[in-house]
């Protein structure tokens, strides 16, 4: 790759891969989870957080009611609500806890992961796999050129806006006037 924009078009081709081997049926349950959630609540660790945080930022623009789990103004989850948690690895303790407290709650959980190992999936309601490189390099994960796990926050972003936009097609005037106006 001997320039910056072959290197670009290297990553997206990366991901046009990624996206095509992601289950239409996986996308559909997770848009169907947000279309009929009283509030969502998007939890996630480091980059997937990150990630989280841009597609609430959209949901809320879209007119759901969107809360980022440990912010100061969350509040509590409870029945009719949904838990979307974002995470590569989909493992861990801190994760689990999110899901127990919020299944425990009465709310339903989504998760978004490249880990179809996890053992979190039989807690889930609904469960995106997103066959994308994480920062392990799990041997059957996809080769990336990408560091990390650029690739499956990329992936994400991608498909979980692709919902969004789905999900908003006729509201493109109530989104602007969302947008926030104090900047």
């Amino acid at each position: 790759m001997d320039s910056f924009k072959e290197t670009a078009q290297a990553c997206v081709e990366e991901i046009s891969t990624v996206i095509s081997c992601t289950k239409e049926e996986e996308l559909a349950a997770i848009a169907q989870g947000f279309k009929h959630a009283r509030r969502i609540f998007i939890s996630g660790d480091g980059r997937s957080g990150l990630m989280g945080k841009a597609i609430a930022m959209r949901l809320m623009h879209g007119g759901y009611e969107v809360y980022v789990v440990g912010e100061t103004i969350t509040p509590s989850i409870g029945e009719g609500d949904v838990l979307l948690l974002v995470s590569g690895s989909a493992s861990g303790v801190a994760a689990r806890q999110v899901i127990k407290k919020a299944k425990q709650a009465g709310a339903k959980v989504m998760l978004v992961t490249a880990n179809r190992e996890t053992e979190f999936g039989d807690l889930c309601e609904t469960c995106l796999f997103v066959p994308a490189a994480t920062k392990q390099r799990k041997p059957d994960e996809p080769k990336t050129i990408q560091p990390l796990g650029n690739q499956f926050d990329q992936s994400i972003h991608l498909l979980l806006d692709a919902i969004v936009v789905k999900l908003t097609k006729e509201k493109q005037a109530e989104m602007k006037a969302r947008h926030a106006n104090l900047e």
